[in-house]
């Protein structure tokens, strides 16, 4: 962390044993993402209750690239946060959810999503379990098996479909995976008419 580890108490005598166990438990979270900038513990007791006990409040705040991310555990509805160790471990089990909620949203804004490469069908056999050959935009002609078709489909396929695929590597040479029709044969050919 760039910034050092606050525990704070409110309303209750520090205790050394609950600053280890808050240490311990930040040190969890470091392991899980290494980039955190701080980390703030609050550990309080909101209203002192003679009949019932004190019921503990937790917050954590913590600030990583970009957010913060703020995390509090408090008296629940059935009293089970009379235990200040048991708030404590709920309170950064959740900020793990936090972390892993945010590490997974930074993956996905990094990722550039690609459009499917898109080509006509030129070539189909129906026999040996069925394949074709798709032509690429750039003029290549690509092998699909009809297995890789979406929706089991391959039946309704004509040459001069249009389809989107993912190319990948095949053993012999590049093939085509999910081969999804986009314009049936019979719909390309009316929109070539109304376009001549």
């Amino acid at each position: 962390m760039q910034v050092p580890l606050q525990i704070v108490f409110h309303n209750l005598d520090s205790s050394r044993t609950i600053a280890a166990r808050i240490r311990e438990r930040v040190a969890g979270l470091e392991e899980f993402f290494g980039r955190i900038i701080s980390c703030r513990v609050a550990v309080e007791v909101p209203h002192k209750h003679r009949r019932r006990g004190n019921l503990y409040h937790v917050r954590i705040d913590l600030r990583v690239p970009g957010k913060e991310l703020v995390v509090r555990r408090g008296p629940g509805l059935h009293g089970a946060h009379k235990d200040l160790l048991v708030t404590i471990h709920d309170a950064f089990d959740e900020a793990k959810r936090e972390l892993e909620d945010y590490t997974r949203q930074r993956r996905y804004d990094v990722k550039t999503l690609t459009e499917p490469a898109r080509g006509e069908i030129v070539r189909l056999v129906r026999d040996d379990g069925g394949f074709g050959f798709i032509r690429t935009e750039d003029g290549r002609e690509i092998y699909f098996h009809s297995h890789s078709v979406l929706n089991e489909k391959y039946d309704q396929i004509q040459v001069g479909c249009e389809v989107r695929f993912v190319e990948e590597s095949g053993e012999e040479g590049p093939q085509a995976s999910t081969v999804e029709v986009v314009q049936p044969h019979a719909q390309q050919r009316a929109l070539r008419r109304a376009a001549s």
